[in-house]
């Protein structure tokens, strides 16, 4: 007879076995602070201009070199659940302001690892998280008051590139002057009058080769391919975009054609030949000297669009024939019908040319005020552009953000200071044991000029002293030069080290929201996966689940 062998005790007598379940302060909260901590300092290395570059490989083993944290969190699938609650707590900041994705994992990780001293000295979790709460409270008061510069016309690329600049800084130091000058005129050009700002009309063309400084902004587009037909360039062209192939239309129904001689033959052929035929001229008759299709273009057709003298341009991607659309002015026909004046778009020339070794189709719109603009990045390597874009992606968010609220704070540093200097004065006058807690937020702060100087290779205590000196005197916008020798202080409002205020104010929320959500988890309770055992690794080692 078989001996019944009970289940575990406790918690786990309830659940299915090969369940894990951890509680108490030694098992839950500390396991995910620590969690937390080594993520946020694996990020905090790659925050601001000195910041060092992540090598990442995804389950798709394809390689990213790269200092943006948004992008370093997306290729990494994070395991543990407390750090993925950071990680969806940077994705809220990516969606609502499109940068600062760093600044909320580096300070929800310094949020934590002072809650853990705070722990340790027998303070609740709960007196933590309502003195985290009182001090977010308090600090996005005291932001308001820290504005130190507001673009009032976001018409003028000058002030437009002020505010972009610091967010171009932190990716590409070094190439900010020429990024923020693209970026300002490619996002300005289309700015629309009366609706919003989108950020998706604003295209990046990658093409290998020349330098950076070969890159620049053009009104329309740029397809990386080259034209069907003969036809390579029109001038003032009208455009006719179908969705479908341009090509001798398939009959409707499966027939038997039974031909008896070859005259018959050739007056089959011919009525499918000039039905064709007819479309495109019907098509030219409109004054259309551009086909673009969605579709592919058969050889009939090609023929009578050189006979016609129509440029034939094939874009398969779907997304893309609608992004042309918007550009052009043009309606996506689903059959090869002619179209109305309408529905025909217009640009001032479309033709081919040669960027390095690359051929490229340009859609070009410069009388008429263009829906899209396309920046071509010229560079050495596919991982460098990838770069660029992702840098050019931080600078057109930042300018979505002016169009909706064009304040900024000082950057390098000086109001993360300012901010904790007025948070400890007011830690003061609280009466319970949460002042605790709201001092450590004001020590949280001072994770930024730390991280700032410590990548740039200086002492951050040195400069935190010199910090809180400095806004002691009422200097407060001063911060961290990067450019100086040892710790030395720069006034950021003066060199145009500017933050978005917007971003800073969401990015406190969403660090502070996660913090406290991960510090009020007591027990963690991991249900058995679903699915049989995995396959061994190679060299037949077994899994976890088969040993």
């Amino acid at each position: 007879m078989a001996l019944h062998v009970p289940k575990a005790p406790g918690f786990l007598s309830m659940m299915k076995e090969g369940a894990r379940y951890f509680s108490g302060l030694e098992e839950a909260v500390y396991r995910n602070i620590s969690a937390c901590k080594e993520f946020a300092q694996t990020l905090r290395t790659a925050y601001g201009p000195n910041g060092m570059n992540k090598m990442v490989i995804n389950h798709l083993e394809k390689l990213f070199v790269t200092n943006d944290a948004g992008t370093i969190m997306r290729e990494l699938d994070v395991e543990h659940p407390a750090a993925k609650l950071m990680v969806m707590a940077s994705e809220m900041q990516e969606s609502e302001v499109g940068d600062g994705t760093n600044f909320v994992v580096i300070f929800a990780g310094a949020l934590l690892e002072n809650a853990e001293e705070l722990l340790r000295l027998g303070i609740t979790t709960s007196e933590i998280v309502i003195g985290y709460e009182t001090a977010l409270e308090k600090a996005l008061e005291f932001l308001k008051t820290l504005v130190a510069y507001e673009i009032k016309d976001i018409k003028n690329i000058e002030e437009v590139k002020k505010g972009i600049k610091t967010a171009v800084m932190s990716k590409q130091y070094g190439n900010e002057d020429l990024l923020t000058s693209l970026i300002s005129e490619a996002c300005v050009s289309i700015l629309p009058e009366k609706t919003t700002f989108n950020v998706d009309n604003v295209r990046v063309c990658k093409i290998l080769g020349a330098g950076l400084k070969s890159s620049k902004v053009i009104q329309g587009m740029v397809f990386k391919r080259n034209v069907e037909g003969d036809v390579i360039k029109q001038e003032k062209a009208k455009i006719a975009v179908y969705t479908c192939p341009v090509d001798i239309a398939p009959t409707e129904t499966k027939g038997t054609v039974l031909i008896k001689s070859a005259t018959e033959l050739l007056n089959f052929s011919r009525g499918e030949e000039s039905l064709l035929e007819a479309q495109i001229k019907s098509i030219a008759d409109t004054g259309a000297k551009v086909i673009v299709s969605g579709g592919k273009f058969g050889d009939m057709a090609l023929h009578f669009l050189n006979k016609y003298n129509i440029m034939a341009v094939r874009i398969p991607s779907k997304f893309d024939v609608r992004r042309l659309c918007k550009a052009v002015g043009a309606t996506a026909l689903a059959k090869l019908t002619p179209p109305t004046q309408e529905e025909l778009g217009y640009a001032d020339s479309v033709a081919t040319d040669e960027l390095g070794d690359t051929e490229v189709v340009v859609f070009n719109l410069e009388c008429k005020e263009s829906r899209i603009s396309t920046i071509v990045v010229r560079g050495s390597t596919e991982n460098y552009m990838d770069d660029i874009e992702r840098c050019i992606d931080d600078g057109v968010n930042t300018f979505k953000g002016i169009t909706r609220d064009g304040k900024f704070v000082a950057g390098a540093g000086a109001t993360e200071i300012e901010l904790a200097a007025h948070i400890q004065n007011f830690a003061d006058t609280l009466p319970g044991l949460d002042q605790y807690a709201v001092r450590k937020f004001a020590s949280a702060l001072e994770v930024f000029p730390k991280t700032l100087a410590e990548n740039s290779g200086n002492q951050g205590s040195e400069l935190l002293s010199k910090l809180y000196a400095a806004h002691k005197e009422e200097k407060k916008y001063y911060g961290f030069d990067i450019e100086g020798t040892g710790s030395s202080l720069i006034d950021a409002l003066e060199a145009g080290i500017l933050d978005s205020y917007r971003t800073k104010e969401w990015a406190l929320k969403y660090a502070v929201n996660a913090a406290c959500t991960i510090l009020k988890v007591d027990q963690i309770i991991m249900a058995k996966r679903a699915g049989g055992p995995k396959l061994p690794a190679q060299g037949g080692a077994k899994s976890d689940d088969e040993s």
